[in-house]
């Protein structure tokens, strides 16, 4: 198949990419750099240049290319993950997934495309007891920046699969780790575990589904070439309380044990986001992913096997 990819140059755009090349599809990325449109070529990538917000240009991108299938990763997230990073990026990365995503979408029903995938995220469901599946909507009454993000997200999904004549798919990714993440020995989280800058939020009991981030992209080419028009949520078969993951990532980092804070403290110091990832988060199921996809994801790496309890 022809596949045309936005962010094929972020975290998850490289492996994905290489999945793509490894599977023998055509691939054809937008990027609005002639440096990166350069480096795309070399890897056996046809450069799409044109910038996401101008929507005349990427229609005439995705008209030229005569994609298959349209796999949409559009995010802005910055290198490091602290409460000041993240509010700076989170206005361009909310802007850049509804305008540019409204943009991108429309080229592709213009141009008829058969099929298209969009990134969203497996973390933010409406908190309760057990996994969240596909049908758990997303919570938009949580924490101020999460809900923020949840609103985006469940509105970009809504337009996906609402818009007529194409079958949309979306791609609820669970926390990446592996090559290029926070969550990579290099990346921001390890060094802030190193200085014993991450804490266990109370008792530690929110729930992180994890994903590394090549699982991602084998994922994402199996829901391209086979997947059923919906939701999936693709996360691995560890869903661990922060109290579980944490300790062992620095154990893994040969880290000091990461400390432990009050609610209160960290509403104070980190506020009401840090809250809801530490103490509220609700894990996500794979099954359908599983049953669907016929996705196998590794083992977290870092942390012995635990068994999910309800």
């Amino acid at each position: 198949m022809k596949i045309f990819i936005t962010g094929g140059t972020g975290a998850i755009g490289r492996p994905l990419i290489a999945e793509l090349l490894a599977k023998g599809h055509a691939v054809v990325a937008l990027t609005r750099s002639e440096e990166k449109a350069h480096a795309l070529t070399e890897q056996g990538v046809e450069p799409a240049i044109a910038d996401v917000f101008d929507a005349d240009a990427v229609k005439a991108v995705v008209a030229r290319a005569r994609p298959d299938v349209v796999i949409e990763q559009l995010t802005a997230l910055p290198k490091t993950y602290t409460r000041e990073s993240m509010s700076a990026a989170a206005p361009f990365n909310r802007r850049i997934r509804l305008e540019g995503g409204a943009n991108v979408l429309a080229a592709a029903q213009a141009a008829g495309v058969r099929r298209y995938l969009r990134q969203s995220v497996a973390f933010y469901a409406v908190p309760g007891a057990g996994l969240a599946d596909e049908e758990t909507p997303l919570s938009i009454d949580a924490s101020p920046a999460v809900a923020a993000d949840a609103r985006v997200l469940s509105e970009i999904e809504h337009r996906l699969l609402g818009t007529p004549n194409i079958e949309g798919i979306v791609m609820r990714y669970g926390f990446f780790y592996g090559s290029g993440t926070w969550f990579n020995p290099d990346g921001d989280v390890a060094q802030q575990v190193r200085q014993q800058q991450f804490p266990i939020v109370g008792s530690g009991e929110g729930v992180w589904s994890w994903l590394h981030i090549e699982d991602a992209a084998i994922a994402t080419v199996s829901a391209a070439e086979q997947g059923n028009p919906g939701i999936y949520l693709v996360v691995n078969d560890e869903p661990l309380a922060v109290r579980q993951w944490l300790p062992s990532f620095a154990k893994w980092l040969n880290a000091p044990p990461p400390p432990q804070i009050s609610v209160e403290d960290a509403l104070k110091g980190s506020g009401a986001d840090a809250v809801y990832y530490g103490t509220q988060m609700r894990g996500a199921s794979n099954a359908k992913a599983k049953r669907e996809l016929s996705f196998q994801p590794r083992p977290l790496e870092w942390i012995g096997k635990h068994r999910w309890r309800n």
